[in-house]
């Protein structure tokens, strides 16, 4: 289930499926995709997970059914992600697999609990990369450490994630939403057109 609210001006979903680690459908992906790209309406765009999982990544069932490993939603998502001209922000409330490393990888800050893990095990699956999370991979941590992240499927620490760019800033995890809220306030407050305007400054 993905669920979604509004709070001075900031757009916040939760991918919220415990029972399941945060494991991502077809409907799931298109409901993320539907609210991301309205959120240009919105200063902000904060993504995080419920529990203490971000995202599993693809749900393995649809994976077997429907082959949601090379669905073309996870590109069309973290594209959308992307494209925004407000402020967006991962949560990363615990490990990001698979998947799930695309829409992380999209957004323009990462804060993260330090247990999270960080791993894309298409190696070990036989399936490809995303395009996009292949290029943002290799612009965030460099090329040789995205080919050992792809290639070799080493699973990251938060620490290691952290010493490779990926992760921006080492939160503790019941701390990590008031950061989150932190960072907001001066969002909240820039003027219209300004974050967009910056956006646009940095390649």
């Amino acid at each position: 289930m993905i669920t979604s609210h509004l709070k001075d001006d900031i757009r916040y979903i939760t991918i919220d499926r415990t029972s399941k680690a945060n494991a991502l459908t077809a409907n799931m992906l298109d409901e993320m995709i539907e609210i991301a790209g309205v959120s240009n309406e919105n200063k902000a765009l904060i993504i995080t997970g419920s529990g203490k999982v971000f995202s599993a990544g693809a749900d393995l069932d649809e994976v077997k059914k429907k082959d949601l490993a090379t669905s073309t939603k996870w590109e069309l998502l973290s594209d959308t992600i992307h494209r925004l001209s407000c402020v967006t922000i991962a949560a990363i409330n615990g490990t990001v697999a698979g998947g799930a490393m695309g829409m992380v990888l999209a957004c323009d800050i990462r804060i993260s609990v330090p247990e999270a893990y960080f791993f894309y095990p298409v190696m070990k699956l036989g399936y490809l990369p995303q395009p996009s999370d292949a290029l943002r991979l290799s612009k965030i941590c460099g090329s040789s450490r995205a080919k050992f992240i792809l290639l070799a499927g080493q699973k990251l620490t938060c620490k290691t994630a952290y010493e490779f760019g990926l992760v921006d800033e080492i939160v503790a995890g019941t701390n990590i939403l008031s950061r989150i809220d932190e960072l907001c306030l001066g969002i909240s407050n820039s003027k219209r057109g300004q974050l967009s305007a910056i956006k646009e400054m940095i390649p």
